[in-house]
């Protein structure tokens, strides 16, 4: 992942498929994600999300009776170093809000920017396109890391 060095010292939004790409170790995306979680676990920059992520984690293992899969997710997001998950307080869901009405992005990813944002992220790790509508950020798009 060539960004790696664009990214060291900075705080770095997370969207949810980069981190269910690399847990679940996706044919495809594995490969492009894993230099970035490899170098957030060496402390090269810290990472923020919201607990839409943790939300978006957990369906599909609770919906299929993996319990340890949803254990991990949690573990991962509410207890690994230099990873924060925020809540979303009155202050995100205002700019989410913002985000959502400026730029027609749908709510759940409105409040994951919104959270970056509230984080103090520059950079936005997704592999939703339709988030580089959003200014604020330097979106990195996972598709376009192949």
């Amino acid at each position: 992942m060539g960004v790696i060095e664009d990214l060291r010292g900075h705080v770095v939004g997370l969207d949810t498929t980069p981190l269910i790409y690399f847990i679940e170790k996706n044919a495809t995306y594995h490969p492009l994600v894993r230099p970035f979680f490899v170098a957030l676990s060496s402390g090269q920059f810290t990472v923020v999300t919201s607990t839409i992520t943790l939300v978006e984690t957990l369906v599909h293992p609770i919906r299929n009776h993996h319990p340890e899969l949803a254990r991990r997710y949690r573990e991962i997001l509410l207890n690994t170093p230099r990873l924060t998950t925020f809540d979303v307080s009155p202050d995100i869901a205002q700019k989410a809000a913002e985000i959502r009405a400026n730029y027609q992005i749908r709510t759940p990813d409105a409040i994951q920017l919104a959270a970056a944002w509230h984080g103090g992220a520059t950079y936005f790790l997704t592999n939703d396109r339709n988030l580089k509508k959003f200014p604020q950020m330097n979106v990195i798009v996972v598709d376009d890391l192949a």
